[in-house]
C-alpha cells in the first residue's frame, strides 16, 4: 500500500510518455519472494507502463526505478514521500523506501493511509492507471516477450470479487505486517475509502465491501 504514494508522486511529477531507464540498483533491489516483473538493468519503459506495473502488479524494482526517475535517488524520493504524507495530514507515518519493504522505520496507520489515499483519489492520472483491470507491457529494448498481468485489486468490477462501485485500490503484503488493502469506491457521486490492515489474503476484499456497503447505507454527502 506504500506504493499508492509512490504512484501519486510519479503521476504528479512525470509525463506518462517519458522514458524510464532502470539502473542496476533498481534491477537488483528485488528480494526473494518480492513481486517483480524481472526488469533488467538498462531496460526502458514509459512512465505509463512503469506505473501500471507498480500499481497493478506491485513490482518492487519498478518502485525503485520510478523513484530514481522522479527525484534522482531513492533517498531524495523518500524525503518527498514523507513531506507529502505530512501535507495529507498523516500523524503516525514514516516512509523509509518507495516499495513498502520491511524497515523498522517504515510504518503507517489505517487512518493515515486513508488520508494519503484521499489525495491519490483526487489525482485523475493516478486513478486512470489504478483502475485498469489488466495491462500489457509490450516488448522492450531488452526483451522480446510482452508482459501481461491482472490488477491484484480483486474488488474491481471485472475481477474475482467484483464490487460494482470499486474504482481502484492497492493490495499489500509483508510477513511482518500481514495482508493490507486500500480501496476506493464511488456511488452516485459519493466517494468512500476503505483501509484494511493485518487481514488475510482474501478477507480484506470482503471486509472492504462490507465497509463500503455500511458507508453508503449510513452516510450521504
Amino acid at each position: 500500500t506504500t506504493k499508492i504514494l509512490t504512484g501519486l508522486l510519479v503521476a504528479r511529477n512525470a509525463a506518462l510518455s517519458e522514458t524510464v531507464t532502470f539502473s542496476k540498483k533498481a534491477a537488483d533491489s528485488v528480494e526473494d519472494g518480492d513481486a517483480t516483473l524481472s526488469i533488467k538493468a538498462g531496460e526502458q519503459l514509459s512512465v505509463e507502463q512503469a506505473l501500471s506495473g507498480l500499481l497493478l502488479y506491485s513490482a518492487n524494482e519498478i518502485a525503485y526505478g520510478l523513484a530514481e526517475h522522479v527525484s534522482g535517488s531513492l533517498d531524495a524520493f523518500v524525503d518527498q514521500m514523507n513531506e507529502e504524507a505530512k501535507k495529507a495530514g498523516a500523524l503516525d507515518t514514516h516512509f523509509a523506501n518507495a516499495s513498502g519493504l520491511y524497515d523498522a522505520n517504515h510504518y503507517s496507520t489505517p487512518y493515515d493511509m486513508a488520508l494519503i489515499a484521499r489525495t491519490c483519489f483526487n489525482n485523475p492520472t493516478f486513478l486512470q492507471i489504478d483502475s485498469q483491470e489488466t495491462y500489457t507491457i509490450p516488448p522492450t529494448n531488452m526483451t522480446n516477450e510482452p508482459r501481461t498481468f491482472s490488477n491484484r485489486n480483486k474488488l474491481l468490477p471485472g475481477l474475482d470479487y467484483g464490487y460494482a462501485y470499486c474504482v481502484g485500490g492497492k493490495t499489500g503484503y509483508l510477513p511482518e505486517g500481514g495482508y493490507t488493502y486500500v480501496s476506493y469506491a464511488e456511488k452516485d457521486g459519493q466517494r468512500l475509502i476503505a483501509v484494511c490492515f493485518d487481514s488475510t489474503s482474501d478477507d480484506r476484499f470482503f471486509d472492504a465491501e462490507t465497509l463500503f456497503n455500511w458507508g453508503y447505507k449510513n452516510f450521504s454527502k
